[in-house]
């Protein structure tokens, strides 16, 4: 740091005897520079008081930058000092939460232990009960599955179904829920196809009933004009032809309609009575009935045998080319098809889970 000028005043004192020569003829240069010595004094004196008030400022602050810093430096060390606490509490916390730890731990393995000791306990005593649940139901299936099979009808199978899973659903045991799954599945598809096929096949049996009294028949002779192939048809008169030919024509065509020649190739159809025609449509629907009761009982072999009979009735009486005739032959022939490829009932996904729980897998 510089030292402090002395005062202006010391200065000029100082100064003032050896600058005062009495020279005769220069006073007003001398009196000038005297001036300028003054003026540079004072400005010297002003910039250090500036100075100095400077370094009492910065000295100030300084000092509260020290004060601060000391204070930050004392919170600071309180803090340390309470963070080591706290990581001393925090050590002793884990140190407890540890071993309390291992404890809960050494119980927990003695409660597995147990629990596990128990559910073998409990599976063997009830490995017995599920086993008799087990052989019972699948005898119970077996036995309706017979008799569905034999009679055809699956509705006691459906019920032997629903009965065993009522059965499971109370047993309440999950190494038996996919044997239920099993027997959902079964009875599903047997409802399934019972529904589908039965429904198709008895609305083309009602649309067969329905037009069998519209069905035209060999002898029906006077009614075929328009309906096939060989029907005769008359001769057209022109517009134009004289009264007299129109006439001739006229009566040529009403005695060719009273005679017709043909080759017979089924007598019996041509000469059946109207009455027996009545009975022949009255026996046709009987047979059709008949299908029908043997398709609701599910016994397809009697649906056969009446379906091959109602259509060969309806080949030997009833007119070929007529499309109410072929339009009937088309749904027997459906129905045919339909009651062939009808498969029995079947249980087999609830027989093998059956197999796989008598196992004990």
């Amino acid at each position: 740091m510089s030292q402090a000028l002395p005062p202006p005043e010391e200065l000029a004192s100082d100064a003032a005897p050896r600058t005062v020569v009495p020279v005769v003829g220069h006073a007003p240069a001398a009196l000038g520079a005297l001036v300028l010595s003054r003026i540079f004094l004072g400005l010297l004196a002003l910039l250090t008081l500036i100075a100095l008030v400077t370094v009492l400022v910065l000295w100030q602050k300084v000092g509260g930058m020290q004060e601060q810093l000391a204070r930050q430096s004392g919170d600071s060390l309180a803090q340390s000092l309470e963070a080591r606490t706290l990581a001393r509490q925090a050590n002793e916390t884990v140190r407890d939460t540890a071993a309390r730890l291992a404890l809960a731990e050494g119980r927990l393995a003695e409660v597995t232990l147990q629990r596990s000791q128990l559910e073998e306990l409990m599976q063997s005593l009830s490995r017995s009960r599920d086993e008799n649940l087990v052989v019972d139901i699948e005898s119970t299936l077996r036995l309706a599955l017979q008799q569905a099979q034999t009679t055809g009808n699956v509705e006691p199978l459906l019920a032997a179904l629903k009965a065993a899973d009522v059965r499971i659903t109370r047993a309440a045991q999950p190494r038996l829920a996919p044997l239920q799954r099993a027997i959902q599945r079964d009875a599903d598809r047997l409802r399934a196809s019972a529904s589908s096929d039965g429904g198709d096949a008895l609305l083309k049996l009602d649309e067969l009933m329905r037009g069998v009294d519209d069905l035209p028949t060999l002898n029906a002779v006077a009614v075929r004009h328009g309906g096939g192939a060989n029907a005769w048809q008359p001769e057209p008169i022109p517009a134009d032809a004289p009264w007299w030919e129109r006439l001739l024509l006229t009566v040529r065509g009403e005695a060719r309609s009273l005679v017709r020649v043909g080759r017979i190739e089924r007598p019996e159809a041509v000469l059946l009575a109207p009455d027996q025609s009545f009975f022949l449509r009255e026996n046709l629907k009987l047979k059709l009935l008949n299908i029908r009761l043997a398709l609701l009982s599910r016994q397809a072999e009697t649906a056969r045998s009446e379906l091959a009979l109602v259509a060969g009735s309806l080949n030997r009486y009833f007119d070929p080319a007529s499309r109410r005739v072929q339009t009937a032959a088309t749904l027997l022939q459906q129905l045919q098809l339909q009651v062939r490829t009808a498969e029995p009932p079947r249980v087999d996904e609830t027989l093998a889970a059956l197999a796989t729980a008598a196992a004990g897998r």
